[in-house]
């Protein structure tokens, strides 16, 4: 298959329809910049802060782009989704605002926070739930498979999914038109759907950006499928970022990454709290571990950006306080 010829999932279209969707339901959020950031990289360095996304994250805009679709059949039987966070508070938010019910496969060990927040969107709704799983030894996608079989309901995956990844490239089109051309772009990489979207986003807009994506050390899959040329299948990854604990890349965000990234680099959980840290001191931001992942590697010098315009997706801000405090206060973070 000559994946170079083959029409990838999504077009620019699909995103400018996506936030057409959007408008008056997620909210517009801010791009930040700091002087600091600049003199330590050299560049000029433009920070899209989902962070301040409803419910804390860019998750809410592929999951509302997603369930605004629904036939009206789909909307009444409901919404079934698998998660270790942001994507099932996004769900459950967007499900409680069309007026469907949700059920929510999430880790048990998932934060605290964000089981709470899930089933505080969901309160209320007839029908909606979490089913909790372990995600060292269970496969949240059979789970999700087969409750969606049982109840009738519609799986939505947290990025494996066209109208997920275009609803997720809003986050660059927004950054770009703010910004105008940018040299590098940097995004965080779980399964891909942000990357793919944003990389979609970022070749119709700024076509000379070189996009970049970022993930934890432990959990590398996307660099690995990229260096064979296949998707390349790993254990669960034991890593602070939690959002980006996933095994695979998507079947439909593969070929994007591979068409439109130009690179998958890699950063230590160290390096996240070292930034976390970053955001909490000088902009005065509470930013999740896996939404540290592209600032990391721009603050850490391991994607070099000297004199370069540098947009950096800040992917979210959900994480549980105490948890928060420990990094912060830990060793790492000195």
């Amino acid at each position: 298959m000559n994946l170079s010829a083959s029409p990838l999932a999504i077009t620019a279209d699909d995103v400018a329809a996506a936030a057409r969707r959007l408008e008056g339901h997620a909210l517009r959020t801010p791009v930040l910049t700091s002087r600091t950031a600049d003199e330590r990289t050299g560049a000029q360095l433009f920070f899209k802060c989902e962070n301040f996304q409803r419910m804390g994250a860019f998750k809410f805009r592929g999951a509302y782009n997603a369930l605004a679709q629904f036939t009206p059949e789909q909307r009444q039987r409901g919404v079934i989704a698998f998660s270790s966070g942001n994507h099932a508070q996004a769900i459950a938010l967007s499900a409680r605002m069309l007026g469907m019910p949700s059920v929510i496969v999430m880790p048990q060990d998932s934060p605290a926070a964000k089981l709470a927040a899930t089933r505080g969107y969901q309160a209320g709704q007839a029908g909606s739930e979490v089913v909790l799983y372990d995600r060292y030894t269970e496969d949240r996608e059979a789970i999700g498979r087969q409750l969606a079989e049982q109840r009738g309901m519609t799986l939505i995956p947290p990025y494996d999914h066209p109208h997920v990844m275009a609803g997720q490239g809003t986050a660059a089109a927004e950054l770009l038109q703010e910004t105008g051309p940018l040299d590098l772009l940097l995004v965080c990489v779980g399964g891909g759907g942000l990357i793919s979207g944003c990389a979609v986003a970022a070749q119709a807009a700024s076509p000379g950006a070189v996009v970049i994506g970022v993930e934890p050390e432990a959990g590398n899959d996307t660099q690995q499928s990229l260096a064979a040329g296949r998707i390349v299948h790993i254990d669960t990854p034991k890593t602070i970022a939690d959002g980006a604990q996933t095994q695979h890349s998507g079947t439909l965000t593969f070929p994007v990454i591979q068409r439109l990234v130009q690179g998958i680099v890699t950063v230590s959980d160290e390096q996240l709290v070292r930034t976390m840290r970053f955001f909490a001191e000088r902009m005065k931001m509470v930013v999740e571990p896996t939404g540290c992942l592209a600032a990391a590697a721009l603050l850490e010098g391991v994607v070099p950006a000297r004199g370069q315009r540098v947009g950096v997706i800040v992917s979210g801000g959900n994480v549980d306080l105490a948890r928060y405090a420990a990094f912060l206060g830990g060793p790492a973070a000195g």
